[in-house]
């Protein structure tokens, strides 16, 4: 088990954070690497066209690390929805197709698809939520022959339910069906070995569970889709032999090795890069395993009181170890995380959840501190 590590962030003592499912707050060494950066940037004469490259590598090997792939099979990516539009402009869609999805999915994980079944005439599958929060069982029975796509998340964004991807994936084999996953609700704070699961993409941003900023994200893509996959922009930066910044007008139609070709344009991010970097390298420090483990005794102890007080709480065995939403059968209203935040305590509402969100920096006072507020 982790000490708690409130000493490397900035939280102040009055505060209780149960809301990095929301954004996380930033280590203190990766703020220390966002504003060395920002100061780097006004003396552009010390940034050389190698630095284009240097601050995208180390998050590929450093995110390979986290899913135990290869720095080769990373792509940089603003944010979730443009992975997901990536997937949707790869993976193969015929008219009379459908795509699986889970009920409440967060909508990046919506929007492209729903593009492209009204383009090519195919349907999205929604799976009603299982009353016991049992997903895979209810993912598994929806697919069937017609099955292009399954598009889902590692646990569910409101409640922190979880889908065991390994068991979705082969009965994607089966169907012959391809595996998206949005990993922004679970990766940091869960084990996920790309090996194990082979999802065609997985996709996540770093703002959670990953410690970073807004604004930078990461899409591990299958080997399979490297060579026929098409980037959703054309830049500068994903073509081959663009290190030498004296011959980009040479124009090619090569690309950078493997994932690479789908960066975003400007995946060079001096500012972003930076944060990910340190907040990347204390998660791997930490270990997952030890991560994963320290929570779930944080968030068995708030499902455990929550349950004395009256509320429902997913069953252990289908909730994650990080992310627990509550409910009551009379509803939540609306205006309570307002309420508490005058009492400078931060959770969300998702959907009809309140949705708890602990970390290292939290201790057993903080959940006494939300427990008697929502008593009173």
């Amino acid at each position: 088990m982790i000490p708690n590590q409130a000493h490397l962030f900035d939280i102040p003592k009055e505060i209780t954070y149960l809301n990095c499912a929301y954004t996380s707050p930033l280590l203190k060494t990766a703020r220390a690497a966002g504003e060395k950066a920002v100061q780097a940037k006004s003396q552009p004469w010390d940034i050389t066209p190698a630095h284009f490259f240097s601050s995208i590598e180390p998050l590929r090997d450093l995110f390979s690390k986290l899913v135990g792939g290869s720095p080769d099979h990373v792509a940089i990516i603003p944010a979730v929805s443009y992975g997901i539009a990536l997937a949707a402009k790869n993976l193969p869609f015929s008219s009379g197709q459908n795509i699986v999805v889970i009920e409440d999915q967060f909508p990046s994980n919506i929007y492209s698809w729903k593009r492209l079944t009204d383009e090519k005439n195919g349907t999205i599958l929604t799976v009603s939520r299982p009353e016991d929060g049992n997903w895979t069982p209810a993912v598994i029975d929806t697919m069937n022959s017609e099955t292009a796509i399954v598009a889902v998340p590692n646990c569910h964004w409101t409640d922190g339910t979880c889908l065991d991807l390994a068991r979705i994936k082969s009965e994607c084999r089966k169907v012959g069906s391809a595996l998206v996953v949005d990993a922004t609700q679970s990766l940091g704070a869960m084990p996920f070995s790309v090996k194990e699961v082979q999802p065609d993409f997985l996709i996540s941003d770093s703002h959670k569970w990953l410690l970073g900023a807004y604004g930078l994200g990461f899409c591990y893509v299958d080997p399979k889709w490297h060579k026929t996959g098409i980037p959703l922009e054309e830049n500068w930066l994903n073509r081959a032999g663009s290190e030498d910044f004296s011959r980009l007008v040479d124009y090619r139609d090569e690309y950078q090795p493997g994932a690479r070709k789908f960066d975003v344009g400007g995946a060079s991010n001096f500012f972003l890069s930076p944060v990910a970097q340190a907040a990347l390298t204390q998660i791997l420090e930490w270990r997952i395993l030890e991560i994963e483990m320290s929570l779930k005794i944080i968030t068995t102890r708030i499902a455990d009181q929550a349950a004395a007080l009256g509320f429902k709480v997913p069953d252990e065995q289908f909730r994650s170890p990080h992310l627990i939403g509550i409910t009551k059968p009379d509803g939540i209203s609306k205006d309570l995380p307002a309420r508490l935040a005058q009492e400078k305590i931060f959770v969300s509402i998702r959907g009809q959840s309140i949705r708890i969100a602990p970390h290292l920096y939290t201790t057993s006072n903080h959940v006494e501190k939300l427990f008697k507020a929502l008593e009173e």
